[in-house]
């Protein structure tokens, strides 16, 4: 068993790697992880992730009460946050929420992670999704992610950023790898005129690889928003989730992509994406 002091130390390393990575600026971010139902870890408000030492961290209640804090830190704003996932993911032990710049970049767009391009995201992720926007430190947050969680291992935060969750600490925060990673090359991968996407047949297998190593978590693989589809990337099911969202009707995914525009034709606008890309480069001399 980790003790705490450990767990601390392994807290303030996961906060530099993410700051290393450019996940986060300045003090933005913020890391939980679980010690019993009553007793979880998290980072505190106003402190960068990158220069936290274990007497930073601070020790709340499942109410997100403080417990123990040393002078001078009170726990993240956020916390509210972190605690719903925990009430409503009993299998959860840690949660990591930051600002990676292209995941960050699909939220702000209104524009979810649905895309099946590569084996990594489709077997570890599944479908990114977008909660509604809340106001930070407010109850507004939980309250719009509560939805996803039945469904989802991690999410995008509309104008804000993203947020996963898992059984510990390294697997959370590989999530948020994960996620980062997938939306780079999802974003690179349409300005060289769109990515090519897994077909149906592809993803079941890949479907089966995860369940076939008995991954944790919830995963399209093994349940889907809309039960009498095979599986969450091909099928279309979330599409009329995604509807609520402001900006939904620009994710390119295609007519049968999960979270596309529910029957709008978007043909049009990834034209339009490539035409004013290589406007872009012809300018730049990039032809």
């Amino acid at each position: 068993m980790v003790n705490e002091f450990e767990i601390k130390k392994q807290i303030c390393d996961i906060g530099r790697r993410i700051y290393n990575r450019n996940m986060v600026a300045a003090n933005d971010g913020n890391i939980s992880v679980k010690l019993n139902d009553n007793e979880f870890l998290c980072t505190p408000t106003g402190v960068s992730k990158g220069f936290m030492t274990p007497e930073f961290i601070c020790k709340v209640n499942a109410k997100g009460e403080v417990i123990q804090a040393n002078p001078g830190f009170k726990p993240s704003s956020e916390i509210k946050m972190h605690m719903r996932v925990y009430e409503k993911r009993p299998d959860v032990g840690s949660v990591v929420h930051a600002h990676p710049i292209y995941a960050t970049s699909f939220a702000i767009a209104g524009i979810p992670l649905t895309q099946p391009i590569m084996p990594e995201a489709v077997i570890s992720l599944g479908c990114v999704p977008i909660a509604e926007y809340g106001t930070p430190s407010t109850m507004e947050i939980p309250d719009n992610l509560e939805k996803y969680l039945p469904y989802f291992d991690a999410v995008l935060l509309e104008n804000h950023g993203a947020l996963t969750w898992s059984t510990d600490l390294n697997a959370a925060y590989m999530k948020m790898e994960s996620v980062e990673f997938y939306a780079q090359l999802l974003y690179q991968s349409k300005l060289l005129g769109g990515p090519k996407e897994f077909d149906e047949k592809n993803v079941e297998k890949l479907y089966a690889i995860r369940r076939k190593f008995g991954m944790p978590g919830k995963h399209p693989a093994s349940i889907c928003l809309n039960k009498d589809k095979k599986n969450c990337h091909n099928c279309g099911a979330c599409a009329d989730e995604y509807k609520q969202f402001p900006g939904y009707q620009y994710d390119f995914v295609g007519k049968d992509g999960c979270g596309s525009s529910a029957g709008k034709d978007v043909s049009a606008d990834a034209e339009l994406v490539a035409n004013i890309t290589k406007q872009v480069m012809a300018q730049l001399g990039m032809k």
